[in-house]
């Protein structure tokens, strides 16, 4: 399987990194604002940005 690494923004934040695995994309965070997220895996890219940007809402209301 070839590896794949993928950087998630939400607006000008970096989330983390995802990485191609197999049955999809494990995220690696990159601050303790996505520190729930950290390893999880997702089934897509934009699953994964979709949860980092989810994560980020909640943390600023």
């Amino acid at each position: 399987m070839s590896h794949s690494t993928h950087v998630i923004e939400v607006g000008n934040v970096t989330a983390g990194i995802v990485v191609a695995t197999e049955g999809g994309f494990r995220f690696f965070a990159a601050g303790l604002a996505f520190k729930s997220l950290d390893l999880a895996i997702f089934p897509s890219i934009a699953d994964a940005s979709r949860a980092a940007r989810a994560k980020f809402a909640k943390r600023r209301h």
